[in-house]
């Protein structure tokens, strides 16, 4: 049974009922990162099907085509310490340069990178990345309290400051307005950006303790959070401004991390909170959770997911130094 109660303008989910796993599961595969100690991250799947991921402790792009099992990379200027990674439609990947506060753009048939240094010196650490299909790159600057906007063009950047002091915005998402949508891990709020002005409005979550790290936004407009601290999956309806929450179920306090959304509905997290990797599925409609699996590797941190539509799967990079794929089922 699922019991809901009012507080303030919002719905709090204290119990739910465990559902069974569905008798299809998700096919795990992992490979192991030929480059030891590189700390791979933020995988992104390139309309050639190959997949693009920073290493973070290295100063590289590199790339695993699945057909051949085959992983290559490409050097980037000393000090870069990649971290979020994008491709474009036309192939280009993009990076943040997370130590020498600056984007970048690799063109992998020339290997040529284009680099795109942040002039504010108190603007140094970009992070998290979001194309909007329009030309405009979207990224978040946690520790200088920032969000940006580059024009792939003509190379312009625009900054935008958070009004919460120490706010650290860190995922980044687009609606179907071209809206992005923003997490305050520093605090207990939630911001998005209108794009035509750039004003930034803050929404603040119910609890004070809630710090998130990921979101997703979902087709209607919803916007779901993993609340790391409190182990909770969240909904934010702007429509109504009304929020839900479900505990991330099972033993001690979860800390859910990576997610994604795949194309059923099912808004899938990794809970790091215990021995072992977990990764979940909420079926957003229904209001439960479905999968509970378990990764192999279980020191390996998973801080984000991508969803390729095409092959219908999940790719993610842990801190095992390994790459994965989850094959999912309808």
């Amino acid at each position: 049974m699922k019991i809901l109660y009012p507080l303030l303008g919002w719905w709090l989910v204290l119990a739910v009922e465990a559902q069974e796993v569905p008798a299809a599961s998700p096919l795990i595969q992992q490979w192991q990162v030929p480059w030891a100690g590189s700390r791979p991250r933020d995988p992104f799947v390139a309309p050639d099907g190959r997949v693009w991921f920073s290493e973070q402790l290295g100063n590289y792009l590199a790339v695993f085509d699945p057909a051949r099992g085959a992983f290559d990379r490409t050097a980037l200027e000393s000090g870069t310490y990649p971290n979020g990674v994008a491709v474009d439609d036309a192939g280009m990947v993009w990076y943040a340069g997370n130590r020498n506060a600056r984007l970048g753009r690799l063109d992998p048939a020339s290997g040529e990178i284009v680099t795109f240094p942040i002039r504010n010196p108190a603007v140094r650490d970009p992070y998290t990345l979001a194309l909007d299909g329009g030309g405009k790159l979207w990224f978040t600057v946690p520790e200088s309290n920032r969000i940006g906007r580059l024009d792939t063009g003509n190379g312009a950047m625009e900054l935008i400051r958070v009004s919460t002091s120490n706010a650290r915005p860190y995922d980044i998402k687009l609606d179907g307005q071209g809206r992005p949508w923003v997490s305050l891990f520093g605090t207990n709020k939630l911001a998005w950006i209108d794009p035509g002005t750039l004003e930034l409005t803050e929404v603040t979550l119910p609890r004070p303790r809630a710090r998130v790290r990921r979101l997703e936004v979902a087709g209607n407009g919803d916007v779901w959070y993993l609340d790391f601290a409190g182990g909770i999956v969240g909904r934010y309806r702007p429509s109504s401004e009304s929020f839900d929450e479900w505990p991330v179920p099972g033993e001690g306090r979860a800390r859910p991390y990576g997610s994604a959304l795949d194309g059923e509905g099912r808004l899938w997290l990794v809970d790091q909170g215990g021995r072992a990797m977990r990764l979940l599925s909420f079926d957003t409609k229904g209001e439960r959770f479905l999968h509970d699996l378990v990764l192999p590797n279980p020191s390996g941190a998973v801080r984000h997911l991508h969803y390729h539509a095409a092959s219908n799967s999940l790719w993610f990079a842990t801190d095992a130094n390994t790459l994965g794929q989850v094959r999912l089922a309808p």
